[in-house]
């Protein structure tokens, strides 16, 4: 039976599939136990239990968030981004739901900030100047969060750019701004205040948010998480599209050696569909005191 704890919705997310459609496809692949995690939201939480409960699979809580991180002895001290993935926490928690407002809304305020640094660029380049109606064009188009794809779809529909590769790679990462700082014990006080577990999320993600910022040597980054992270964390996520077996393997033996949890997920956003396309164990399930339906 197959398990997914790493998927973002349209909806609620920068996912590009609702969670109907998510849900459906899931039933298709027989999903035993899911998870819908999408950044700095909880709004799809009960519609996807509910969504779960339809189509006869166990559902877990859960949530992404991006810390700002920095570590003495890399990058002069300068902070990366690192994603946590919480999991079965109380969604009305207070604390917690006022925060993700306040990411959500300094979200907003970000976006303006990045538009106006590409305007700069593309005055530069002698090219119209994106205005406030291109703003809220924009804004229309988010169903979920609002993050930096939803800026390159616009750029690729005004014919500024060919693809949301080119945009980032000519205007989104020149021109970023950092997102409402959040630190990892904050992070952690917040999601173990509703109860929840915080994992480390793809720690070894050659192209995305990971500790690849800092170094690509396993032992390495190991070493960051042992003498900063385990005070505030509950676990790692091994499984991964994006990691190789002998990142999987090193990461269950530290997990194991740490007393950590280990989970795993697609990080699926529907572009191209891998949901469920990662092979995670039923163990990671009893981890939660769960047993995916499919399997009893």
């Amino acid at each position: 039976m197959k398990i997914d704890l790493h998927i973002h919705s349209k909806d609620c997310s920068d996912g590009m599939k609702t969670l109907r459609e998510i849900f459906e496809e899931a039933s298709k692949r027989e999903i035993g136990l899911i998870s819908i995690t999408d950044h700095d939201s909880l709004d799809c939480q009960e519609p996807a239990e509910a969504l779960a409960m339809h189509w006869g699979m166990q559902y877990l809580y859960g949530l992404e968030l991006n810390v700002s991180f920095t570590h003495p002895e890399y990058r002069n001290g300068k902070p990366i981004s690192l994603d946590f993935l919480a999991y079965q926490y109380d969604i009305h928690y207070q604390p917690l739901v006022q925060k993700l407002q306040d990411l959500r809304q300094y979200r907003k305020v970000r976006a303006q900030r990045i538009l106006e640094k590409i305007n700069d660029e593309l005055a530069k380049e002698k090219i119209e100047l994106l205005k406030e109606e291109d703003m809220k064009a924009i804004e229309s188009t988010v169903e979920g969060t609002f993050g930096r794809p939803h800026l390159a779809n616009y750029l690729v529909k005004k014919k500024i750019v060919a693809n949301k590769q080119e945009a980032f790679d000519k205007y989104l990462v020149r021109c970023d701004v950092p997102k409402m700082p959040l630190s990892l014990a904050e992070a952690s006080a917040l999601v173990r205040g509703a109860g929840g577990k915080l994992m480390l999320a793809h720690p070894n993600d050659p192209s995305g948010t990971s500790l690849v910022s800092f170094t690509t040597s396993l032992e390495e980054q190991q070493e960051i998480i042992k003498e900063t992270m385990l005070p505030y964390i509950d676990g790692v996520e091994c499984w991964r599209s994006k990691h190789d077996q002998i990142t999987l393997n090193s990461y269950l033996a530290f997990a194991k050696k740490n007393g950590l949890m280990v989970t795993g997920g697609s990080d699926c956003h529907q572009q191209p569909v891998i949901i469920g396309s990662v092979d995670v164990p039923p163990y990671v399930a009893a981890q939660f005191g769960l047993v995916p339906k499919r399997q009893l």
